[in-house]
């Protein structure tokens, strides 16, 4: 069965831009590397009766917007195997040595999960 990362994190309006540039390129990193999909998707209809809501579960804060990214693969096996490429990749170490983290990573909200509907 695929196995899926997925992160849900605030990030400021104004560093949105930034933010999208640094997953673009990581995205492809991790595509090269193997995974299925990469997707980073930000909120659009978050105010909602149902549930907690991510707007309360990662505490977000005027002036910021929630994003909803996860990152599909094969199995966890090789969820393991492609992130430890993609950690040792020299374009993901610059990426990363270059940018200033445009949220805080505290906030963030992260798990892997089992798959187990996939139509």
């Amino acid at each position: 069965m695929r196995y899926v990362d997925g992160f849900v994190l605030p990030v400021p309006e104004q560093n949105l831009k930034t933010y999208r540039s640094i997953a673009q390129k990581a995205g492809k990193i991790w595509k090269e590397h193997g995974a299925l999909e990469y997707v980073e998707a930000v909120g659009d209809d978050l105010d909602t009766q149902m549930g907690a809501s991510f707007v309360k579960t990662i505490k977000l804060k005027p002036g910021e917007v929630a994003l909803f990214s996860f990152i599909v693969y094969k199995s966890r096996a090789d969820r393991d195997k492609v992130n430890a490429k993609v950690i040792s990749d020299p374009r993901m170490k610059k990426i990363m040595e270059n940018s200033s983290m445009p949220f805080e990573l505290k906030r963030m909200v992260y798990g892997g999960f089992k798959t187990i509907v996939d139509l």
